[in-house]
């Protein structure tokens, strides 16, 4: 009985503690990423050509906005990182949040023993269960953009990120990449067209939200 009455204070305390601790670090996350496709025209007059997409002219142009770990002028090597994965590596630091929750604060002034060792198991637990990734995937922007492709982020709605369910990882910050755009100004048969330089917002941080 009395190992019953225990586990059940440490459930308690544990639903507790997690309830302060997504109140305390819950995000405003924006609703405008990822970036939604662009519908481009099918009008291939518009498109640049052979001589317009020079791949050395083109990277001069963007000078050292050219980040070669986000970006790559042809379709990459390498696959995208699944969006239903189940396995979730930690990586990083711990959140301070989770570090410094308080497990031995038993009911009625009472105090629970909690071991270091099963404490760090269930901070461990809870950290796997509330950690909102961000996964890379990379993105075909269309022969319009330079560099065509682009690594941007996502964040997992597979499972919920809370304890008890019902919030969800959803985008919390971004960084934007310089690119350059062809655009086309004029009548069809008048047009002149030219790179130009903007800014493509993406996700840099997910966060746990309702």
């Amino acid at each position: 009985m009395r190992v019953y009455i225990a586990l059940t204070l440490v459930s308690l305390t544990a639903r507790i503690g997690v309830s302060q601790y997504l109140l305390r670090v819950r995000p405003s996350p924006s609703d405008h990423l990822p970036v939604l496709d662009l519908k481009e025209d099918f009008d291939r007059d518009g498109e640049p050509s052979e001589e317009d997409l020079s791949a050395p002219n083109l990277k001069g142009k963007l000078g050292d906005s050219f980040d070669s770990s986000r970006m790559s002028i042809g379709p990459p090597t390498h696959g995208n990182l699944s969006l239903t994965h189940s396995r979730i590596t930690l990586t990083g630091h711990m959140p301070r949040e989770l570090r410094e929750l308080n497990l031995s604060g038993g009911m009625y002034g009472q105090r629970l023993k909690i071991n270091k060792r099963a404490r760090q198991k269930f901070l461990r637990w809870l950290w796997a269960h509330t950690h909102c990734p961000v996964l890379p995937v990379w993105k075909d922007l269309g022969v319009r953009f330079w560099p065509r492709y682009i690594k941007e982020g996502r964040c997992t709605r597979k499972h919920s990120c809370s304890v008890p369910k019902g919030m969800y990882c959803k985008p919390h910050r971004s960084v934007s990449l310089t690119l350059l755009r062809w655009r086309c100004q004029g009548s069809s048969k008048f047009s002149r067209c030219s790179w130009i330089h903007v800014q493509y917002p993406i996700i840099s941080q997910c966060e746990c939200s309702c």
